[in-house]
């Protein structure tokens, strides 16, 4: 006689409970905590790029590409535009081998620790101060490598906005005198993952199919596809874009002339301050000032020129103040990194004739530190804490 093993099942009472807990769970999945306001990822990374520009110091720059990598890990979500940091690191990676090769094969600078010496091609007399090949030194090779981890530090800075910032909520969030122009500018800024993601899956389309992956003919069957596809979300975009009213005639109650002449002032401000505070420093406090004035010039021409639009806003993504931190975080890092710059010139931006070893201040840890917070002090992504969640209950 064969007997039949039965599955233990919950006790009495169990049952209702583990029942009332998916409910709750499914609940809650359905309505995920607030989110980072996408416009303070760009406040965030542009601090860290601004604090990557100042300095190519291969330790600082190392330890910031780590904090801002460590960012993107923890608080990315699985969106399209979310899936294009690999590609953006392996950009910068290309940018970094770029500029060593160019310093290796035309670089001018022959004084140094000699490493080994390339076939040296005569140039004629126009392109005097140029070389083709020659020996090359561990001291331009350095040079080219700090000059290119700068650049790839800032590449990266850059796609990790793209890749944490919604660009559709970001769209929301814009004055309403910019609304057509943000339409653009956020269509571009999406254009780049977009791009990878079609890539992506076409390749993995074509391994299932059993094509090649590798050498010129699997590019060139990959990059028909991914631009039918990149054509084909431009279309589906317009065509969902002229549905919802953009491109219509704006209903405008008219601008009037002091708005215009306002903005047009403030920009002039912006530019004459900014020139003066790089150039002109003889002139003190008066470029701060000039720039305060024109910072809030332009704030208030937007606000008046966007009050002659009428534009709705469908659930508008709220500025909170973990937002605030976050942006300030950013600006922190920025500051310390240009105090840094302007006092302790010679750590942030090492010599390489003579070669020296590359040092670290205090001050580098603690922006590193404040662009590396991020990580633990903003929300997480709903689908990530919806599937903690799941994990938990079980």
């Amino acid at each position: 006689m064969t007997r039949t093993a039965r599955r233990p099942g919950p006790e009495p009472g169990q049952g209702q409970d583990a029942a009332a807990g998916s409910d709750q769970l499914s609940h809650t999945a359905r309505r995920p905590g607030p989110s980072t306001h996408p416009w303070a990822w760009w406040g965030w990374a542009m601090g860290a790029a601004m604090a990557a520009s100042t300095s190519n110091n291969p330790l600082f720059l190392g330890l910031l590409l780590t904090a801002v990598i460590m960012v993107v890990l923890n608080r990315r979500t699985d969106a399209p535009w979310a899936r294009a940091v690999g590609a953006y690191l392996t950009l910068a990676l290309i940018v970094i081998i770029f500029r060593v090769a160019l310093m290796a094969l035309l670089g001018g600078r022959r004084d140094g620790v000699v490493l080994f010496t390339l076939p040296e091609i005569p140039l004629p007399a126009w392109a005097a101060g140029i070389r083709f090949g020659g020996p090359v030194t561990a001291n331009a090779l350095l040079a080219a490598g700090y000059d290119g981890l700068r650049l790839a530090s800032l590449m990266v800075c850059i796609g990790a906005a793209n890749t944490l910032a919604n660009p559709r909520q970001a769209l929301k969030s814009v004055p309403a005198a910019l609304n057509q122009l943000s339409v653009a500018v956020i269509i571009a800024l999406a254009l780049a993952p977009q791009l990878v993601e079609s890539l992506l899956r076409i390749r993995r389309a074509r391994r299932l199919r059993g094509g090649a992956g590798t050498g010129w003919r699997a590019v060139k069957a990959v990059l028909v596809p991914v631009l039918e596809d990149a054509l084909d979300r431009s279309m589906r975009l317009a065509a969902a874009m002229e549905s919802r009213g953009y491109g219509r005639a704006v209903d405008s109650r008219g601008q009037a002339w002091p708005t215009s002449l306002l903005l047009i002032l403030s920009l002039c401000g912006l530019v004459f301050s900014t020139y003066a505070l790089l150039s002109m420093p003889e002139l003190g406090r008066l470029p701060w000032a000039i720039l305060g004035a024109s910072v809030v010039g332009v704030m208030a021409g937007l606000h008046l020129a966007g009050r002659s639009h009428r534009s709705t806003r469908y659930r508008p993504h709220r500025w909170r103040p973990n937002d605030t931190i976050l942006v300030a975080l950013g600006v922190g890092a920025a500051a310390l990194a240009f105090w840094l710059q302007q006092d302790h010139y010679a750590v942030m931006n090492p010599r390489t004739t003579p070669l020296q070893w590359p040092q670290l201040h205090g001050a580098m840890l603690l922006a590193v530190a404040m662009l590396a917070l991020p990580a633990f002090i903003t929300p997480p992504p709903a689908t990530r804490t919806t599937a903690h969640r799941k994990k938990a209950a079980r």
